[in-house]
């Protein structure tokens, strides 16, 4: 059930009538505060509700929230060459605005969450079950609107007392560390796990709502940031045992990225963001927080982001030459292309004759001498991934915030992939650890690995680092925050390797050519994104006009230029070397 049918106000309320002497005082429905509001299930619910709506803003999944972390990952690249240049480019001024969207998005979420947990009490064990499941999902939302700060801008405040706002200390708070927020996100979804029930439990809890699994998928990934892999992999096991629901691959892998009620919310889906399918949404596109129109469209701009612009499209990110050509270097044991390769770029393959909608753009037959390019001056290998490039539903895309396809934010490949990491880096290449590996790629028709073949625990990372990984979820969110917990930018040989990754053809011709980092400066129609990489801006900087206005905060390594090298090797961590794979 998408939950945004249902209002989006925190502040309706039945009104309350109450007699003092022989004055008949009203208090408006509409206008109801802190003091009248918030004191029971159904009040509360309508803050819960309040606070999914937030994850669907422009700042948030809706677009540049979601976009900013594809554009940072080495498998796509800028080709508007304008929006999210200076995302891709890895060095945007503290000056720039659209930094600070995702900041003022999560903050709006955290302070809807703030509210409710703050009227649920510490007490777990004497709540209803609907309330412990209206706190759990404040503290899942709470814990996701943290994870993605902490990802995106190191540093920011934590605030966790609803109290604390009625003083300008705790409305102008001050830094936290990047261990002190994720501290708190791992305390607030590990008690979400204890109070959500799984998918299982049917209705909204397998139709969009956070459930006990989703919360338990994002701990292990919040583990993974610090390299907790022993804690990860207890967590990843519990949920591949079912502990928390059942979930299994979907054995299309194109289901993933469609909408309609037959394919989202799946059984491989741990948590996905709702947007309405777009038949049935209202006109009116709702950017912002501040808007809560009755006619909003409710839809995601990712579709328009990605889309080529002969199908109106904004054409502002394509797939880089190297995704493209990772997918190209293996084939099925059909002897056919990888099938997520259909669903993921857009290009023309003879393979694809007779598979799903067949060699198709939006309805419209693509030929081998089509040169269907995302950007119509820059080129660029189209995105088919949570576009309707592929799925014969649209002739053309609709362009603002009318993509219903829901993001799906944690797959159940992903688990499976993230447990095979964390066995490989406690106990070395196991036959365990392969095992988790091929059953995503079975999946994808692909033979199985074998053990023999990976007789180091770096090579094996290297196999999930830039191959698994990268073929499983390219051009999804995610990218960014793995480059960081892996330390690539922070290794000489990693960040000469992104560079590579990152080298693409500025041109309409050519689009799916192989290329080559050693002849960027050479040819001028190449480029990599990760030559301008400015030191520290692997997170986005707090812009100045917040540290202007906040006199407690200050800015974090992208501000000031500093490495995080020092922070990563202080912690025992090390970066694992390029290991060849011999493809």
């Amino acid at each position: 059930m998408k939950l945004y049918k249902l209002s989006l106000a925190l502040v309706l309320g039945l009104g309350m009538l109450a007699s003092c002497g022989d004055k008949l005082e009203l208090v408006n429905p509409n206008q109801q505060t802190t003091g009248t509001f918030g004191f029971n299930a159904d009040d509360l619910e309508e803050s819960v509700i309040a606070a999914y709506n937030h994850i669907r803003m422009e700042g948030s999944y809706a677009r540049v929230g979601y976009m900013i972390d594809v554009c940072r990952g080495d498998e796509a690249w800028n080709s508007s060459q304008v929006w999210y240049l200076p995302f891709d480019d890895l060095n945007a001024p503290v000056t720039h605005d659209i930094s600070f969207w995702p900041w003022r998005e999560w903050y709006y979420t955290i302070n809807v969450c703030n509210f409710g947990i703050s009227r649920c009490g510490d007490n777990d064990a004497v709540l209803s079950e609907r309330m412990r499941r209206i706190k759990g999902q404040m503290l899942f939302l709470r814990a996701l609107s943290y994870y993605n700060l902490a990802g995106y801008y190191q540093n920011p405040p934590l605030i966790t007392d609803y109290a604390g706002y009625s003083t300008l200390d705790g409305l102008y708070g001050k830094n936290s560390s990047y261990d002190e927020v994720l501290d708190q996100v791992e305390r607030d979804f590990q008690e979400a796990m204890t109070l959500l029930p799984s998918r299982d439990a049917g209705g909204e809890w397998a139709g969009g709502r956070a459930t006990s699994g989703a919360a338990a998928g994002y701990y292990a990934r919040t583990l993974m940031q610090r390299h907790k892999y022993s804690e990860a992999l207890a967590v990843l096991k519990d949920i591949i045992g079912k502990k928390y629901g059942t979930y299994k691959l979907m054995p299309n892998y194109g289901d993933n990225f469609r909408e309609g009620s037959k394919y989202e919310n799946n059984a491989e889906s741990l948590f996905e963001v709702q947007f309405l399918d777009k038949d049935s949404q209202g006109t009116d596109d709702e950017w912002t927080p501040v808007n809560t129109s009755v006619n909003a469209t409710q839809g995601s701009a990712i579709e328009s982001n990605f889309a080529p612009g002969v199908y109106g499209g904004w054409a502002d990110v394509s797939a880089s030459p190297w995704l493209y050509q990772l997918f190209k270097q293996e084939r099925t044991i059909k002897g056919k292309l990888d099938p997520r390769l259909y669903w993921t770029i857009g290009t023309y393959e003879t393979d694809w004759e007779g598979f799903e909608n067949g060699n198709v753009g939006y309805t419209k037959p693509m030929t081998a001498t089509d040169t269907v390019v995302t950007n119509n001056n820059n080129g660029g290998l189209p995105i088919a991934k949570n576009t309707n490039m592929r799925t014969g539903l649209y002739d053309k895309v609709v362009t603002g915030l009318h993509d219903g396809i829901n993001l799906r934010l944690m797959r159940y490949s992903d688990v499976l992939l993230r447990a095979a990491e964390c066995e490989n880096e406690l106990n070395g290449p196991t036959q365990q650890a392969i095992d988790w590996i091929n059953q995503v790629r079975q999946r994808a028709g692909l033979v199985g690995l074998k053990l023999a073949d990976f007789p180091t625990a770096d090579k094996l990372f290297e196999q999930i680092a830039n191959v698994e990984r990268p073929k499983e979820f390219g051009c999804e969110f995610g990218r960014g925050f793995d480059l960081i917990r892996w330390g690539f930018f922070y290794s000489a040989d990693r960040l000469q390797q992104l560079k590579e990754h990152g080298t693409f053809r500025r041109s309409v011709h050519h689009a799916k050519d192989a290329v080559s980092y050693t002849q960027v400066g050479i040819d001028p129609e190449l480029k990599s994104s990760y030559d301008t990489y400015a030191q520290g801006h692997e997170f986005l900087p707090i812009v100045q006009e917040l540290t202007n206005k906040n006199p407690n905060l200050e800015g974090n390594s992208a501000n000031y230029g500093s490495n995080n090298a020092t922070y990563f090797q202080g912690k025992g961590w090390t970066v694992r070397p390029v290991v060849s794979l011999g493809h």
